[in-house]
Formats: C-alpha cells, sequence, structure tokens
C-alpha cells in the first residue's frame, strides 16, 4: 500500500524567508508580510490545498555572523525586517476552517508563565488549531538585546527546555480540572475554586507557585512541534514532539534522522508512529520538465549569494565570509544549529563555500524538487517510501505562486494517486492530524502532571518538590 504524504507550509512573518534575494522577482508578495489579507488569501489556498497547516518560524535577533556585522542581513531582509508570529494565529483562524497554525517561540527568551497565557489564548481562539513549535535558539543577538549577554552553550538549553516544558505542562494539564468552570448564574459560580490549583514548581532555572491565568482551551497543550536535530535535540523530540521538521538534503541523512527519532519515541515509551516527521522541500512545479526548469532557472537569477551565506552563516555560527568561494567547509565546532555543519560537512558530499550558497539560494537548507506534477510527485513518494519520513515542509521561492503551484498542480496528482488527503478530519488540530481525542495521549510525559495535587504529594514524599527533570539524552 503506498504512503500517504502530507504537507505543511514553511513560512515566516517577513520578506523572504528562505530564499534570500527572490523579493526582488515581480510576481512575489512576501513584501506584503505586514498585511493580514496577505495572509489570509494565503491561508485560504492551503487549506484549498488540504495542507495539515502553516508552520510559522521566527528568530528573535539578527544574523550578524557572516563578515562580522548585519549589514547583509538588512540589505537582503534576510529575516529583518520580522514581525511577531503568534499574532497571526487568530486573522488565519478567521479565514479557514481547518487549516493547523503553528507558532514558534523560544524557551531562551518567553518566560514560561506569560507565555503559557499567550498560548492558550491562541488555542481558545482558533477552536484547537493551534502548535507550538518549540526552539531553543541560535542568535547571540536575541539573547544580548534581552539582556541575557549572550546565549547558554547549547546543550544547557535543551536543558532549560526540559524544565520549560515541565512548567507549561503543569500549568496547561494540572491547573484547572475537568469541569472547574461552571458557568452556574443559578448558583452563582463561575469557576469552582477547588477544582483550580496551584502548580508550586520551584526549579533549577524557573520558580512558578501558582495558577494558570487561563481556562482550559480546546487542547489543553496544544500540538507539539519540535525540529531540533542535534543530539540533545533529537532526544528532546523523542520525549515530547509529535510533529518534528528537519532539512535533510539528501535521503540517506534522512532516513537516519527518522529512523532514529522513532526509535528514541520508543524508548521513551511512546508510540514512534504518532510522531509525524516533515522534510523541508521547495518545490519548483511547473505543467511539463522543460517549463519547471526554466522556471528554476528564472528564480536562480535572483538570489543572492551574500544573502545565502547570511543565513548559512547564522545559522552554524561559521562566518563563511572569512573564506574564499572555492574553499571547502570543515566540520568547525560551534554554538549555534551543530547538526547543519554536520550534514554539510559529512561523509556524503564535500562542498564548497560557494556550492553551500547556491544550495541555500532557494529555500534554505532542504532539497530543492524541479518538474512536473508527475516528476515531483514521483520524487516524493520515492522519498517517502525509502526513508520512512511521512510528509514535507514546503518551503517557498516565490510566494504565493510557489504554494499555488503545488495546491493547483501537484496535490490533484498526488490526489488521484490516492496518497494524500482528500479532507480534513474534524476536531481540533490534534484530533485532525492524528484521529484521537484533543489532548495529548497518556503515554506522553506530560499525563503525569494532570492530577497536580497527587504529583506534589509524590513530589514530596521523595523529598523534592519537583518532579526530576529528565536528563538530556536519557
Amino acid at each position: 500500500m503506498a504512503r500517504t504524504i502530507r504537507f505543511n507550509a514553511f513560512d515566516m512573518n517577513c520578506v523572504g524567508h528562505q530564499s534570500p534575494g527572490l523579493w526582488k522577482h515581480p510576481r512575489d508578495k512576501s513584501w506584503k508580510y505586514k498585511d493580514l489579507d496577505y495572509w489570509q488569501d494565503l491561508a485560504r489556498t492551503l487549506e484549498r490545498g488540504i495542507f495539515d497547516g502553516i508552520f510559522i518560524a521566527d528568530v528573535i535577533g539578527y544574523y550578524d555572523v557572516y563578515k562580522g556585522s548585519n549589514y547583509h542581513a538588512i540589505e537582503q531582509a534576510a529575516q529583518i525586517p520580522v514581525n511577531d508570529p503568534l499574532q497571526l494565529a487568530a486573522p488565519i483562524a478567521l479565514a479557514t476552517e481547518h487549516l493547523g497554525i503553528g507558532i514558534t517561540a523560544s524557551t531562551s527568551f518567553e518566560h514560561p508563565y506569560t507565555f503559557a497565557r499567550r498560548l492558550s489564548t491562541a488555542d481558545h481562539h482558533t477552536k484547537g488549531r493551534v502548535g507550538w513549535n518549540i526552539v531553543t535558539s541560535y542568535l547571540e543577538s536575541g539573547a544580548k538585546n534581552i539582556g541575557q549577554g549572550g546565549l547558554r552553550g547549547h546543550d544547557n538549553r535543551y536543558e532549560v527546555a526540559e524544565e520549560y516544558v515541565e512548567v507549561l505542562y503543569k500549568l496547561f494539564e494540572g491547573s484547572w480540572e475537568e469541569g472547574a468552570v461552571q458557568r452556574d448564574p443559578i448558583r452563582g459560580i463561575f469557576t469552582d475554586p477547588t477544582k483550580v490549583h496551584e502548580i508550586g514548581h520551584r526549579g533549577k532555572f524557573f520558580d512558578v507557585p501558582g495558577y494558570h491565568l487561563s481556562e482550559p482551551s480546546p487542547q489543553r497543550t496544544p500540538v507539539l512541534y519540535q525540529a531540533g536535530a542535534s543530539g540533545p535535540g533529537k532526544a528532546f523530540a523523542g520525549a515530547h514532539a509529535e510533529c518534528v521538521f528537519v532539512g535533510a538534503p539528501t535521503k540517506s541523512l534522512l532516513k537516519a534522522y527518522v529512523d532514529e527519532i522513532r526509535q528514541k519515541a520508543a524508548a521513551a515509551g511512546r508510540d514512534p508512529r504518532k510522531v509525524l516527521i516533515y522534510n523541508l522541500v521547495t518545490l519548483i512545479v511547473d505543467e511539463t520538465d522543460e517549463k519547471a526548469q526554466k522556471r528554476f532557472e528564472e528564480y536562480q537569477g535572483y538570489t543572492s549569494y551574500d544573502g545565502s551565506l547570511v543565513f548559512m552563516s547564522g545559522w552554524s555560527g561559521i562566518d563563511f565570509g572569512q573564506y574564499a568561494p572555492t574553499d571547502d567547509i570543515k566540520k568547525v565546532e560551534t554554538n549555534a544549529i551543530v547538526s547543519m555543519i554536520e550534514h554539510f560537512s559529512g561523509k556524503d558530499k564535500t562542498w564548497t563555500v560557494e556550492e553551500l550558497a547556491k544550495w541555500g539560494g532557494i529555500g534554505g537548507v532542504g532539497p530543492v524538487f524541479v518538474g512536473s506534477p508527475s516528476t515531483v510527485a514521483d520524487i516524493l513518494q520515492e522519498w517517502a517510501e525509502e526513508t520512512d519520513v511521512d510528509g514535507f515542509n514546503l518551503a517557498y521561492a516565490v510566494t504565493p505562486e510557489s504554494f499555488e503551484a503545488a495546491v493547483d498542480l501537484l496535490v490533484p496528482e498526488l490526489q488521484k494517486r490516492g496518497v494524500y488527503p482528500t479532507a480534513y478530519r474534524p476536531g481540533t488540530l490534534r484530533e485532525k492530524l492524528f484521529g484521537d481525542g484533543p489532548y495529548l495521549g497518556t503515554n506522553h510525559p506530560a499525563n503525569q502532571y494532570r492530577d497536580i495535587e497527587a504529583f506534589k504529594k509524590r513530589a514530596s514524599e521523595t523529598d523534592t518538590s519537583v518532579a526530576p527533570l529528565r536528563k538530556v539524552g536519557s
């Protein structure tokens, strides 16, 4: 039986996202990122294509590694200017009925108590269609601008993230019982105070003693996305994530990644098939292979060498501006996205700086597939069958053109082959994705906090006020 293929749209509340220089293309409308009608029109297109959701990336800070400054980032609009992603949830929800809305927010820059309220509010407003993409961040500039002085070490950021999600699970799952909100005008009781609990969290990084400010939202804990591909990132994903995004440039790297994530989920006591994994790709689709190739070549004429290396330098922590275009990339230890350089300095291929810039000029680190609907469908099916990946996170070259081509040309081809959904499931985002209930499953680590009073009693009996932090990698 052929594998079902799923799509997410990969975007950001900025210009150009991961195709630096393509903002110059006359048909590109990413400069309209400031306008709600732009996002609502795009969301309607994606829902017409039965996309699982729109995944909105984010960064706090700016890319200033390349040539030691942010000059080229600003010049090429390389994710600056950038607006807040969470404020897009409500207008997108108003324009659609089913589309999921994945919002990126960092455990390094957002306090869990205030963020929990913001996320519950978004889940209420969207009637349960929100997901949270959990990131630990990689830009030193972001940490410096909020007074932290600089980023914590890479592995230490995941230790913080472990406690961060623990606080959120306690707030989302345990603070308000089912039935706490009664809205009883006869007895004059809106909420039963005996069913609302302080979480009593005292940890290494956070002290959060009190109640969640929001009543339970449709999903309680929104769908959990995660995109870390380093060792600690994969351990975190195996323990917590429901949807995992990766940017593997080859099938061999993708297969190894998918196998490892599923193994880690199983080791954590979770169903590995209930973790959906999407690989980043950019699709250049047209009616024929020849037209698609011509379109791809047209797009390449607008790419920016400096803009591409702004991203590659920022993601890796390596200033590629110090090297000649013909220099080979060597593996260097950095404090940014460790996995990226592992990909591009691995056994499969030796990359030069110029090749890296060309690769990243359209769509970022993921592969670019070019061809007719039939050709691209063949490629996607081959990748899905050979790697066990569940779907693809579609970046754009030119927006909304790239997404419209996928919806109007590619989706019908995949549906004709019986490998793509033809309708949405009812319910919340979690129900649409997995076909189960609206809440996290009982085998998820959040489950232990649902009876918060019992949890606190157990914790006190072991002479600690909080649950033992899960050791990253265990």
